[in-house]
């Protein structure tokens, strides 16, 4: 979202992460800067600097389909809570926030209708919208996930326009590495789930995923939503076939797959690390375009 945000004109003047781990790739990214604050859980920060637009994504699992959907009654869910508090107490001119498409239908909307009440009893007029990320950021990745975006000034959020549609110009071959030969990534008879795998996974132009159990093949032309526990325990990995063999996606393909720029390095770090982090990240192209409108509007 920084990224996003920055090439719109922003500037950066706190982050708050409590993951150490996505805190070392941040750093590696972003160097500490004048009058830049990091508080690491939001529970912490008491009084944030003044700043014009607050951006956040809150832990997604207490709504997501894949969890339990404890919602508020689950602590992660109290997240949200904090960023209400930082509103109420920072008053910017705008916020972006950004979850799962399962907070929507969570406890048959109440919880939904909730989070709403309660960003606009802080002064905001909000707007919410469901954006895919191959149908709106020219990125091969079926990812659903809601936006709520808040103005203090009503007719600003009037005026705010939701990006249209775009044309996938981008191709699954466009995000894939054809040189990667680290045998890390490769799947052969060292896995008792080899023999179902290479049963299945034969396309060059698709992309499966291994479930545990058995695999699916995502005959929608495009990479799966990426998710915080792909590569956890081999759940959820893509699987691509390139030149002839079967490999699961590496962490750079899977940030290609979110529009993360070429320029993005990544720490040494475990890859089921970087894994969690890129599947609880952003598409940097849509959020690029949502910025630019709050900007506009700015």
């Amino acid at each position: 979202m920084r990224i996003a945000f920055e090439e719109s004109g922003g500037k950066c003047i706190l982050t708050c992460e409590i993951d150490s781990a996505a805190n070392q790739t941040y750093r590696a990214n972003f160097s500490p800067e004048h009058n830049h604050e990091y508080v690491e859980d939001i529970f912490n920060l008491s009084k944030p600097p003044r700043h014009d637009v607050l951006v956040a994504g809150f832990p997604c699992q207490p709504y997501s389909i894949a969890g339990l959907r404890k919602g508020l009654k689950d602590k992660r869910g109290q997240v949200f809570t904090e960023i209400v508090r930082i509103l109420n107490f920072s008053k910017p001119s705008a916020f972006l926030l950004e979850n799962v498409k399962g907070m929507t239908s969570h406890d048959k909307g109440k919880t939904f209708k909730y989070l709403i009440e309660e960003l606009e009893s802080c002064g905001y007029t909000t707007r919410t919208q469901t954006l895919n990320s191959m149908t709106h950021s020219n990125i091969p990745q079926n990812r659903e996930r809601v936006f709520i975006v808040g103005f203090r000034e009503p007719k600003k959020a009037a005026a705010f326009e939701f990006p249209e549609p775009l044309s996938l110009r981008k191709s699954l071959h466009e995000c894939i590495d054809g040189t990667v030969s680290d045998q890390k990534y490769f799947y052969d008879s060292r896995f008792g789930c080899y023999k179902e795998i290479r049963s299945i996974v034969k396309s060059p132009d698709v992309i499966y995923q291994w479930r545990r159990q058995y695999v699916r093949e995502n005959k929608s032309g495009v990479c799966p939503a990426l998710t915080a526990n792909m590569g956890s325990g081999g759940h959820n990995v893509p699987l691509v076939v390139v030149g002839g063999r079967i490999r699961k996606l590496t962490p750079r393909e899977c940030a290609n797959f979110q529009g993360f720029p070429k320029s993005f390095n990544f720490p040494e770090i475990a890859d089921t690390k970087l894994y969690h982090q890129i599947g609880n990240s952003v598409t940097v192209p849509l959020i690029m375009r949502l910025a630019k409108e709050i900007a506009r509007l700015l």
